[in-house]
């Protein structure tokens, strides 16, 4: 039987995961689908990951509660600096696709000397609506395709911004 290719992406530790500082900042960057949320869950433990969905649902108990990401960042970005201020490995599982969304969050890691390392997730727009249409929550389609022209964009931004790592999964 031949693979799926909409599966969600074999977790491969070998990604370079153990080559990231015990105090890193993690961004997770990549389009709704992407499978960022399920490689979080694989290679981190639920503490490090900071979900922006999780911050929505606790926020307005709605994970797709797009009218809550300004409290819902607001809070996980207290939470981050909290973390990276202990030294602790921080993860933000977020789809990061603006240099807006991510600079703050370097410029934490910077503040308190931690390396900022960025996972990018560069899956073909195919595969992001084939996994889309499985998800119990699904994204809008438009969403999904705006997300995946921002991509290039952020791929570009990130070799030049200040990370310590670049890592694709």
């Amino acid at each position: 039987m031949a693979p799926d290719p909409t599966a969600e992406p074999a977790v491969d530790r070998s990604t370079a995961v153990g080559d990231i500082p015990d105090d890193a900042l993690v961004l997770l960057i990549g389009p709704a689908a992407s499978g960022k949320s399920t490689w979080a869950a694989a290679n981190f433990r639920p503490s490090q990951v900071l979900s922006s969905d999780s911050f929505r649902e606790l926020v307005a108990d709605d994970a797709s509660d797009q009218t809550a990401s300004r409290d819902a960042f607001q809070l996980l970005h207290t939470v981050a600096r909290a973390r990276l201020q202990r030294g602790l490995l921080t993860v933000v599982d977020a789809t990061n696709l603006q240099r807006s969304a991510r600079k703050p969050l370097v410029a934490l890691a910077a503040r308190f000397g931690r390396p900022a390392v960025a996972v990018v997730f560069d899956v073909p727009l195919g595969v992001l609506l084939a996994r889309n249409a499985h998800r119990p929550r699904m994204v809008p389609e438009d969403v999904i395709r705006r997300h995946h022209a921002q991509l290039a964009a952020a791929i570009d931004d990130v070799r030049n911004e200040a990370y310590a790592q670049v890592l694709h999964a």
